[in-house]
Parts: C-alpha cells; structure tokens; sequence
C-alpha cells in the first residue's frame, strides 16, 4: 500500500450539550480518575515517604498540581495542540500522516521522525497497560479506610473487576458508552462537592492558587525531593493526552468546553479540599480523597469510585484498539482480526489479540506491584515522554502549515522544556516500576519497527519480480488466446505493475478472464476518504482494468465493499459481483544475510509476524468462497 496524499484542515463540531457531556466519560474518565491517587503520592513525596508534612509542603504540592493542569492541559493541549488536527482527527498517529513521514526515505529527517513517532505510539500501550491497574485499584483502596482487615482482599477484588473489563470488550461497548458522559458529570460533581466540604473547614489553603507557593516550595527543597515531588505531582495530569487522542470523536470546541467549564473546576476543587484536610489533619495523608467524605458515604464513594475507575479503563482501552488499528492501515503493525461491535458505528471495534496481551499485562501489574502507591512508581514515565513526543511533533506541523518559525520555538519550546523537566522528574522512578512501562513501549515499538521495515524490504523483492504492464500487455495478446469466461479480481499491493498472482496464473494457464481487474487498496494520510473519491478507475487494454480503491486511516477497508461503490457510481458495469473470482497471492518469507536487509534474527522475527498476520482476505473483506490464493516465496 502507498498514501498519495496529507491534508489538514479541522472540523467545527459546533457545541452540542450531548458531545460535551459524551467527551466527559470518553476523553476525562482517566484524568477525572486522578484524585484518587495523585494529590496523595505527591504529599507523601513532599513528607519524604513518613516524614512530617507541613503547612508549606501542603500548599506547596497542591499549588504545583494546579499550575500542571493550566499549564499541561489548558494551555498546551486543549488551546495549543489541539489546533494540530487532520482533518478533525488527532493523535499520534494523526501528527505523523500530517507530516508524510510514512514514506519518507531511509535516512532522512523525516524518517527519523517516524521512528520517533512509532515510539510515542508505543508509549500509548504501555500506559494502557497502567490506567486500569491504578485506577481500579486505588478506587478498591478505599475499602481500607474504615475496614483495614480487608487489605487482604483489595488486589483479588481488582483482578476480578479488571478480569470482567476485558471480558465485556468482546461484547462491545456501545450500550455502556450511552451512560459512561452522565455518569462522569455526576462523578465530576461529586469531586467539586467533596473539595468544597473540605475547603470550608480550612479555606486559607486557597492561598495556594499563587504559583509562587510551588516555585518557592520546589526550590527549598533539596534537588532529589523537589524532583520526586514533581514525578508524583505529573500523576495530575496522565490523561490529559486523551484530549488531543479523542478529538475527532466530540469535536475540538466539545472538549474544550467540557474541559474549562465542568473537568477543571471539580478537579481543582477536590484537590484543594483535600489539601485543606491535610493541613487539618496530616494522618489523612494515607487516603486524603475518601476521608473528604462523611463516615457513612465511605463505601458507597468506593462502589462509586470503582465504576468511574471502570470508565477510565474502559476509554484507554478502546483508545488503544483505535490506534492499533490506525497503525495497521498506515503499515505500522502487521494485519490483526478486527471485529466490529457495532453495525451502525465504526469506532466500536474489538481487537482480540491486543484485547488479550493488553488484559495480561495489566494484571501482571496489579498482582507484581500490588498497591497503588507501588504502582505510582510506573505511572508517569510514559505518559511525560509521549507529551514531550507530541509538542515537538504538533511544532514541525505548526512550520509546515507557515507559522513563523520563531514563535513556534518560543511557544513549543517552552513547552517542551516543560515535558522534559517532567519526563526528568519521573525518569527518577525507572527502578521504581518506571521501567515496566517502558518495558511494553520498548517491545511494541520494536514490532512496529521491524514491521515496518520488513514490509519496505518485501515491497522491494516485490519490484524486481513485478512484470511491467508493457508486458502484460504483449502477454495477453501473444499467449492468452483463449479468454475463460466470467471476471477476475487480482488483488495488487502497488497501483503499478503487475500482481504476481496475475503473473503466475497466466504461466500456468497460458488464458486469462473476459475481464480482469487488478485491485489496489491505498490508504491516504487523512481520517476519512468520501465516497466519491473512493474509486479511481483506468483501463490497461481491453478487458483488463485497474481499480484503486482509496480509505482513510480511519477507515475499514473492505474491497467487496469498494467495489460495490463502483457498480453503484457506474464506474463497473456488466460484472456479478457474486460470481466475481478473487486470486490472491499468498507470501511465504525468506529471511537471507542480504546487505540491505535487516539483521537475519530481525527477519526472521517480521517472517514470524507475516505467516501469523491476519490473512488478506479475511481482514480486506473478500467472500471467502470466491477466493483462490497462489503461493509465493520471497527472499529479503
């Protein structure tokens, strides 16, 4: 497959009251999550881990968590990276077809652009591995405070919930995703109720809102404190990503709306009640979020807590199903089964593979760190690198769309030292758990990029065996004399050349179809291709046609589909469908110490992940009764 072109340009989606709500359970249910755990690492980081807490500590780290927020997710993200979208869509994945990195030449700056890019997607999985894990199990935490005979049980009940999660995946997603906007506009709520309660008993901590108690607590302290507390204070703002991520769901101007008017303001608020509370009582520090609240509202808050938990896990896993599948359609991973949940909605997918490895991984974290305080140690690393990725990505875009140079240093640039010092911060818990995040990202990227050399090393081979369609042409006039009757659809990885089934079938038969159609998916570098740009259509010689079907990334790209918008925009005429004959050929890799190659155990690795891949007519869609596939054995 090759992309022709990028485009940008956004898409107002207006201000809908059920986008807006709908953005709060999809793109907030992680960021709202976070006061369940970040105002209280950041404090114990601030007391040295059982050390006294002071007054000062206090307004020094919720004083930090607030200019983080403004900072990280209102400036940056919400009124800056969000202008960086693809024709509405964004994402990693949407930053790098902006910049046509996908087919940049080995060695270029933009080739190492990808890999750069290629890793802050990777990074995405790791923290998808996370989210779950300390979400759900700092909300089942809560059962400690008026029960602590139940510590016991708090991992068992998490894996049982997460366990159910990934099992609900298959089922899709659709009839709980109606609920998951009101059901967080309630959560919000709470948490604004909750600080409020507690800011009354103590309201002198809104002294705090100067930045100057963070830049004056931060610089007292020593230098490895002062960076401890800012890699626990960034807990604040892991989510905050999913704003850019989601944008092509809700719309740009839905996100900001239910960020400034509904998502911050509770935010802020229950950290500054739960700041008040601690400087009443220091001892809250063990769980300052759920000892806001009354006695009696304890457990009920848990059960709450827990099903808003449930709604972060669930956003960051289908987060990951849509840029696993975005990465297939760009050839960034290799082919997967993706199974659509919903007939009438394309963004309800299931991919069981990653479904699976994504449900091993998180309880691999909730049974290896076993708190929410030992897992805080991994959280972060990945989320601060990925923000980094993303500013100096949304830059490049921001020159390449003629924006002064300067002023995209300046802005990006302070921005992106303000990643670095958090990326530095939480690079300081690596031995602490920071390592296994990196650990997954490592290994995903690794694929990707393996994969996606593979693939160019194939398409290579591929070249050299190709027929020109000059002797296509000589060899269906000088040997195929005799035509079978009916139509015949190779399908093409090139829009040029000849398809080496073609090329086989006619050695071997010495005849060809009536009428034959040489079929290539392209998929462009944008979200979506309209319906009448989908098929672009030219005649070889008489009798044999190339058909070019075109999908964006975030699309299904379905042949039968394809080919049935031609029938119907009168592109193909005089063919059944049905009794259409699909040959497709089949690859069978060599891996070889060729110069140019990869390393042999590197091809061996990508020959692993071709003959396992999704098979081609399964995942493009062809009626498996009408396909006839040809092997073929290449050396790379």
């Amino acid at each position: 497959m090759t992309a022709v072109h990028a485009a940008s340009g956004g898409r107002n989606s207006g201000l809908p009251i059920t986008a807006t709500v709908g953005a709060l359970g999809v793109v907030y249910g992680d960021i709202g999550t976070s006061p369940l755990y970040a105002l209280k690492e950041a404090a114990k980081a601030a007391s040295h881990h059982g050390g006294t807490l002071s007054n000062e500590a206090v307004l020094g780290v919720v004083s930090l968590i607030l200019w983080a927020l403004i900072l990280i997710i209102s400036f940056k993200y919400a009124l800056l990276i969000m202008r960086a979208d693809n024709r509405g869509e964004g994402g990693i994945v949407a930053l790098l077809a902006l910049l046509s990195a996908r087919n940049a030449a080995p060695g270029t700056w933009r080739a190492q652009l990808l890999v750069v890019g290629l890793i802050g997607a990777a990074l995405l999985y790791g923290d998808g591995a996370i989210t779950p894990a300390i979400s759900v199990l700092s909300a089942v935490e809560g059962l400690k405070v008026d029960a602590p005979s139940l510590a016991p049980a708090v991992v068992p009940i998490t894996v049982i919930i997460l366990i159910g999660v990934f099992l609900m995946q298959s089922k899709g997603t659709g009839f709980i995703g109606g609920i998951f906007g009101p059901f967080m506009l309630v959560w919000f709520i709470v948490l604004a109720l909750l600080g409020i309660h507690g800011i009354m008993k103590n309201p002198g901590v809104l002294a705090a809102l100067s930045p100057v108690y963070a830049v004056s607590f931060l610089t007292s302290q020593n230098f490895h404190i002062s960076f401890a507390i800012l890699g626990a204070a960034f807990l604040a703002v892991t989510g905050g990503e999913a704003m850019y991520a989601d944008m092509g769901h809700f719309g740009r101007y839905p996100i900001r709306l239910a960020w400034f008017i509904i998502a911050l303001p509770a935010l802020v608020l229950n950290y500054f009640g739960q700041a008040a509370l601690l400087v009443s009582d220091p001892s809250a520090i063990e769980n300052p979020f759920y000892q806001l609240a009354p006695d009696w509202a304890h457990y009920p808050l848990v059960a709450f807590a827990t099903i808003a938990a449930v709604i972060a896990s669930q956003a960051i896993i289908t987060g990951v199903f849509s840029l696993t599948q975005q990465s297939i359609q760009l050839g960034f991973l290799p082919r997967m089964h993706i199974r659509h949940t919903a007939s009438d909605e394309m963004g309800q997918i299931y991919v069981p593979l990653v479904n699976w490895m994504l449900a091993a991984a998180t309880l691999c974290a909730v049974v290896g760190f076993g708190t929410s305080d030992a897992l805080a140690g991994a959280y972060g690393i990945a989320v601060s690198l990925l923000m980094a990725i993303t500013t100096l990505l949304a830059a490049l875009v921001a020159i390449q769309w003629g924006f002064p140079p300067l002023l995209v240093f300046a802005v990006n640039g302070l921005f992106l030292v303000i990643d670095c010092i958090f990326f530095a911060a939480n690079a300081t818990k690596f031995l602490d758990g920071g390592w296994f995040p990196l650990l997954l990202a490592g290994f995903i990227a690794f694929l990707m990029l393996t994969w996606r050399s593979g693939v160019r090393l194939v398409e290579k081979a591929r070249t050299r065996l190709r027929q020109p369609e000059e002797e296509l042409i000589e060899t269906i006039i000088g040997q195929c004399p005799t035509r079978l009757p009916g139509t015949a659809a190779f399908l093409a990885s090139s829009p040029t050349g000849v398809p080496l089934a073609l090329t086989q079938f006619v050695r071997h038969n010495r005849m060809l179809h009536e009428r034959v159609l040489l079929v290539t998916v392209v998929i462009d570098e944008i979200p979506r291709v309209a319906d009448a740009d989908r098929v672009v259509m030219t005649d070889i010689i008489h009798g044999v046609s190339r058909v070019i079907l075109h999908f964006g990334f975030m699309q299904y790209p379905t042949i039968s589909e394809g080919l049935e918008l031609a029938c119907e925009q009168g592109k193909l005429t005089g063919i059944d469908l049905a009794d259409l004959s699909y040959f497709i050929g089949r690859e069978t890799i060599v891996p070889t110490e060729k110069v140019e190659g990869m390393a042999v155990w590197r091809e061996t690795v990508f020959a692993f992940l071709q003959r396992n891949a999704e098979r081609t007519a399964a995942f493009f869609g062809v009626p498996t009764k009408q396909v006839v596939e040809f092997g073929t054995e290449i050396e790379i």
